[in-house]
């Protein structure tokens, strides 16, 4: 934080906020990381041509556990967010736009599951049905999982638009009331530009395109830079002076 920035209020409130800065940091880190270290063990290829990629998926021994990975480290990370929502609230400052950050967090976990299931579940199982069909069925399968996965780019489409949305108010919400630096509401700021940019370019050109590839891996680092820094901010405040916010 600022260090010309000081703030009277119960040292019990202040050091609670402290120790629940640092809990929303490492479970934000540990949330990406997990969901990161998930997703290098999907199945790779061309996105968008579906019967390349649609083998590769039925082929797939750790699809389930993969996605199930991937949910549980998001959900992590979102869990983390809405923990820094309690630490800015126990701040008393930018109290409405910790509210619609925190609203719009639970809207972010809630399309990540719809998604989540119908990637690591429903995709699955209708090419697997396709693999396994013959015959004029085939075709009919095939279909199915087309229509399954065009579901998918829809729900990640939004997704990462809400997820934009998230990170954007988060990021309002900190350079406003300054419950951690002022660099890491930009931070935050710079992740919603990427995954709002990546959200929307889903929703034009499917899951694979020059524009997601360029925004993925600063989206990735822009997201971590900013829960490593809430964690620090966290664990520093807490050996500092009570007194300080």
């Amino acid at each position: 934080m600022d260090p010309d920035i000081d703030v009277k209020r119960d040292p019990e409130t202040v050091d609670s906020s402290r120790g629940e800065l640092a809990f929303a940091g490492g479970l934000m880190v540990v949330g990406l990381l997990v969901n990161a270290g998930s997703t290098l063990m999907h199945p790779t290829g061309a996105e968008d041509d579906h019967r390349t990629i649609f083998l590769e998926y039925a082929a797939s021994g750790t699809w389930v556990a993969v996605h199930l990975g991937q949910f549980v480290g998001v959900l992590l990370a979102l869990s983390g967010l809405l923990v820094l929502y309690r630490a800015m609230r126990a701040g008393g400052r930018s109290l409405l736009l910790g509210h619609l950050a925190a609203a719009a967090t639970v809207a972010t976990a809630a399309i990540w599951a719809v998604l989540q299931g119908l990637d690591g579940v429903g995709l699955k199982l209708a090419v697997d049905a396709w693999v396994g069909a013959s015959g004029p069925e085939r075709s009919v399968r095939f279909a199915n999982a087309e229509t399954v996965r065009w579901l998918e780019w829809g729900f990640q489409s939004y997704f990462r638009v809400l997820l934009g949305v998230t990170f954007a108010l988060y990021g309002a919400a900190i350079l406003a009331g300054r419950v951690v630096a002022g660099w890491l509401g930009w931070t935050a700021v710079f992740a919603s530009l990427c995954s709002t940019a990546m959200g929307v370019d889903v929703g034009y050109s499917g899951l694979a395109s020059g524009l997601q590839d360029a925004l993925a891996l600063p989206f990735l680092v822009g997201a971590l830079v900013f829960a490593v820094g809430v964690l620090t901010t966290g664990v520093r405040q807490r050996g500092g002076n009570p007194g300080r916010a």
